[in-house]
């Protein structure tokens, strides 16, 4: 990345005020990284756990299989799912809270024995089928925003700091040459000027 500067003293100042910005926001991001790739390595277990959880779950079902021709799908439906929001080094993510499910009135007697169960293994089924969606929602999110770090990161380490850094030192070097060849100009000049006044004596 080109950095744009003038040799002179105010756009040294001014780099150095963008650097010295850049050095301060490096460790800040170097940790929000480091939190992110942590939250991204527990969120990639849990989302991992939770699949496993729902073939389990699938398993339980496709058991009861048979019986399942029975059952009345009708008697239980997601009502409601309630969110909440949290964040995550600095990464609002969505969180479930809870999920209401909505079981209409059916006739103990008159259904079979393990409709209590069937509704009761649904519920799990939909639960956790609901929250491996939103814990994928929030790997997403905080991979995204772990990659955004990242690369910002190596923006400042690896580009805008030396840049800065290397166009400090041009301008350092410039002001110094141009001082060192006023002095010299200086010098010849007063040289000159002292020969003149021994050729006029």
């Amino acid at each position: 990345m080109a950095i744009e500067f003038q040799y002179n003293k105010t756009s040294m100042q001014d780099l150095q005020k963008q650097l010295d910005m850049r050095e301060r926001t490096l460790p800040i991001l170097q940790s929000k990284e480091s939190a992110l790739r942590v939250e991204v390595r527990t969120c990639r277990e849990d989302a991992l756990k939770l699949e496993k959880s729902l073939e389990k779950q699938i398993q339980k079902y496709e058991a009861m299989f048979a019986l399942w021709n029975e059952f009345d799908g009708s008697l239980i439906k997601v009502e409601d799912v309630h969110l909440g929001i949290k964040k995550i080094a600095g990464v609002r993510v969505p969180i479930l809270d809870k999920v209401d499910f909505k079981i209409q009135p059916y006739s103990h007697f008159n259904a079979p024995g393990w409709y209590l169960d069937g509704i009761f293994l649904l519920q799990e089924l939909a639960h956790t089928a609901i929250n491996k969606e939103f814990t994928d929602a929030k790997l997403n999110l905080l991979e995204q925003a772990r990659k955004k770090t990242t690369q910002k990161v190596n923006l400042f380490e690896k580009v805008q700091i030396p840049g800065y850094e290397e166009a400090i030192l041009k301008i350092k070097r410039y002001l110094e040459d141009e001082e060192n060849l006023s002095k010299s100009s200086q010098k010849i000049l007063k040289a000159r000027k002292e020969k003149e006044k021994e050729g006029e004596l």
